[in-house]
């Protein structure tokens, strides 16, 4: 050992300390940008309680928009009780992966039920909707393939991507022809292709049109992947997602990803398709060989949500009341909404990352608590103020929230 030690000595250099790193720089210069201009980071609040609609911060009640719990299910009755009912039996977690421990009944319930729900011949249900999403491209993409992603898609189809050795192009937002420019460019170069979207955009709010998208992966020859993590109770008469909204039916989607922690108040994710892919990931995708099983009271909160959103589909029909609502208040008052098509998740669209962090500000000292998001996660000046509607808000809270907004002139 010492003689190796010594042979290192030549080349010996000092490891960089974190704090040199550019993106701890890059974090530290935004943090100094809001001390300056006297902006409080409006990140990692922590929330003291919370109870139905409303989320207490600093010793603060707000009206809570910054959630995903679309149906209002998170403190629904039959939820609490299942998640409790499974830690009384199975305890806390499985602590082993499905693959070597075996499965339990609710696990193979619930990926049955969802199959049967969104209209696909199987489900696999992963401990992490992101790593859902990364460890299913990176298991069945790899180098010699393509991954056509839109512009704006989630950063885990990126990631995942990248995992795959895949090459990689991206085609504008919604632009379906400069999709089919993107592939008749490559197409014939590459050996299997996935077209990546999502269902709704978690920052835009809008959707692709499903219709022609399938038709353009059908003459190319391509797989289809739907990140529907935000359609999942939202989308469709009965919240069944992108694939119900746009009329198409959903096995004409190879690959669909849909999330447990927004409309159905748990936590993973799963993706849905045929019994081959579901045959591949069981035994491939890292995120699930290599993971511990879903938590036993985390897959009783998901099967009863799901059960609840099956059994009440009024609960979807009050959300998209609710988002007309909202939306068609901030329309008539002159904020720009961007692309949104106004289901789900509203943005206000505001511009400099200044404007948001007094506009953020602004709301909760009138009581409301959105969701702010600036760049990177959207392009630089098109920072914005998201509100996550919920089945369960009441038509004053979403018409106080829209007051609220009218009357922050001094930083629109």
């Amino acid at each position: 050992m010492a003689s190796i030690t010594r042979a290192l000595k030549p080349c010996y250099r000092k490891a960089a300390a974190f704090s040199d790193t550019s993106l701890f720089q890059s974090i530290r210069q935004y943090q100094m940008l809001g001390q300056a201009w006297g902006v409080e980071n409006p990140f990692f609040k922590i929330q003291e309680s919370r109870s139905k609609r409303s989320v207490t911060i600093d010793g603060r009640q707000l009206i809570n928009f910054g959630w995903c719990d679309y149906l209002g299910l998170s403190d629904h009755p039959k939820v609490l009780a299942a998640a409790k009912s499974a830690i009384d039996e199975f305890g806390s977690c499985i602590s082993a992966s499905r693959m070597v421990s075996g499965d339990l009944q609710m696990h193979r319930q619930l990926e049955t039920e969802l199959a049967e729900f969104f209209g696909f011949e199987n489900a696999l249900v992963f401990v992490s909707g992101r790593a859902a999403s990364v460890s299913t491209i990176g298991t069945l993409l790899s180098k010699g393939d393509l991954v056509v992603h839109d512009e704006l898609v989630h950063n885990s189809a990126i990631v995942g991507a990248r995992l795959s050795g895949a090459e990689m192009k991206p085609f504008k937002h919604n632009n379906l022809e400069s999709l089919i420019r993107v592939l008749l460019e490559s197409r014939e170069r590459f050996k299997n292709v996935l077209i990546v979207v999502e269902g709704l955009y978690s920052t835009e709010g809008d959707c692709v049109n499903l219709s022609r998208l399938v038709q353009i992966k059908q003459e190319f020859g391509c797989w289809l992947m739907v990140d529907d993590a935000h359609g999942v109770g939202v989308l469709g008469e009965s919240g069944r997602g992108l694939a119900e909204y746009a009329a198409v039916d959903p096995r004409k989607i190879d690959i669909y990803m849909g999330t447990l922690s927004k409309a159905l108040a748990s936590c993973g994710g799963f993706i849905a398709g045929n019994a081959e892919l579901n045959e591949i990931l069981k035994y491939s995708a890292p995120a699930f060989v290599y993971s511990v099983g879903l938590p036993p009271a985390v897959t009783a909160a998901a099967l009863a949500s799901l059960r609840i959103l099956r059994s009440e589909p009024e609960r979807v029909h009050r959300l998209h009341d609710n988002c007309k609502l909202f939306f068609g208040e901030c329309r008539a008052r002159g904020f720009d909404t961007g692309t949104s098509i106004g289901l789900g998740m509203i943005p206000i669209m505001v511009g400099s990352v200044k404007k948001t962090g007094r506009w953020m500000e602004l709301m909760i000292k009138r009581g409301f608590n959105p969701s702010p998001i600036i760049y990177p996660g959207v392009r630089i000046n098109s920072s914005r103020l998201r509100f996550f509607i919920s089945s369960e808000h009441s038509v004053y809270e979403l018409q106080s929230c829209a007051e609220a907004l009218s009357g922050s002139e001094s930083v629109r």
